[in-house]
């Protein structure tokens, strides 16, 4: 995990996640099994607990966050032999489980305390803690609370207790982000993320597949709320993997140390960028130039509020022979009088761009006759940067 912590300086991102399998001694979280429910630090592990992982991730100028599941429980867990009641299941019937776990019973007041207990007493021991990512994992099976007198009630009740744990960690800890995860995108919705500050859209990381369910996502979401990762899925190359990422807020779930060293440069420059720009996605208006369902090319540009500077994201989505921008596509969102300059951003080491940064155009131009990002199958993905000349 240190070597990890270092790996993560030198990519240059500002915070490590530590996923699940840190927690459980009685039933060490080794596999998906046994240990949820049972949030204290493996010591195996751990032997000195998360607090030497934040201080480590300190020393590395990075902020460390970790994963947590606290509305599940595993059968093979402390928890679960000592309060077998606070299980969601129907008394005459057979557990059945989802991802080999259960779903504890949220309508419960205890329970509501013992899983407000876990986030609580996690900040408690370690306040350098800077992130949680929140998951579940788990549908409800055979639907029962011993603790509710109606049973009908479950699933609002349940989902009540939810938003009263959550409410309760927001009062204490208003500025922490979270990510909220649910076997993908099962819980993305506007109530959940008043207490999120952003959401996992899907397990499927495939870069191709993202920007069509990024796209989607955009027309109900802002840029903000989407937690976009760069991972090993898919079979494009590692450029096209991280501008898909930079359509929100973008993370990296690789291995560092296999990464080749023009990778590398490219990954830690691309970083950079992102950093410089990332205001104008995040808190920009959003345009839709090219919709990937009826085109080859997918575009879509991000501008800032007093129309100065924005990003634009192309990539190509068709495979057919010749596929890419073959005409100009039209910009949105731009003062038609101003004149404004394009560049090409995020060039992996060796390659030049095809774009004349040396020109400019105005705004009525760009919107009207419009701008070719030169997208085609040797440049699969294009990232542009527009600001004002005058």
């Amino acid at each position: 995990l240190k070597e990890l912590l270092k790996d993560t300086r030198k990519l240059g991102v500002d915070l490590f996640l530590l996923d699940d399998g840190w927690f459980a001694n009685k039933y060490p979280r080794n596999n998906d099994h046994t240990g949820l429910g049972d949030w204290q630090e493996n010591k195996t592990k751990l032997p000195n607990g998360i607090a030497t992982l934040v201080k480590e991730a300190d020393k590395n100028h990075v902020k460390f966050g970790i994963w947590v599941e606290p509305e599940m429980v595993s059968p093979k867990s402390e928890l679960y032999e000592k309060h077998p009641d606070w299980v969601v299941k129907q008394p005459a019937r057979p557990e059945h489980y989802f991802r080999n776990q259960l779903v504890l019973d949220l309508s419960n007041p205890a329970v509501q305390d013992f899983v407000y207990g876990v986030i609580d007493d996690l900040f408690t021991k370690n306040p350098g803690l800077a992130y949680v990512k929140w998951d579940c994992n788990a549908v409800i099976y055979n639907a029962h609370s011993s603790y509710l007198k109606e049973q009908g009630h479950f699933y609002i009740e349940y989902v009540r207790g939810l938003y009263t744990i959550l409410k309760r960690i927001r009062d204490k800890y208003p500025t922490v982000p979270m990510m909220l995860c649910s076997g993908g995108g099962g819980r993305v919705d506007y109530a959940a993320l008043q207490y999120f500050t952003e959401y996992w859209p899907s397990d499927n990381t495939d870069p191709l597949e993202r920007i069509f369910m990024q796209w989607e996502y955009s027309y109900f979401y802002p840029a903000i709320a989407s937690a976009n990762h760069v991972t090993d899925w898919g079979k494009q190359p590692i450029k096209y993997r991280v501008d898909v990422a930079m359509m929100g807020k973008i993370g990296f779930d690789i291995v560092v140390s296999k990464l080749s060293s023009t990778e590398l440069a490219f990954c830690q420059n691309a970083i950079r960028e992102y950093n410089s720009f990332k205001d104008i996605i995040w808190q920009g208006d959003q345009y839709r130039l090219a919709d990937p369902s009826n085109s080859p090319v997918a575009s879509i540009a991000y501008i800032n509020k007093a129309k100065t500077s924005g990003v634009i994201f192309n990539y190509l989505v068709g495979n057919r022979y010749g596929a890419g921008s073959e005409a100009p596509i039209r910009l949105k969102g731009l003062n038609s009088k101003s004149i404004y300059r394009v560049t090409e951003l995020g060039l992996f080491p060796g390659t030049k761009s095809a774009i004349d940064s040396t020109r400019t155009y105005s705004g009525e131009f760009l919107m009207t006759v419009g701008f070719n990002p030169q997208v085609n199958n040797n440049r699969s993905s294009v990232v542009l940067k527009l600001d004002l000349v005058r």
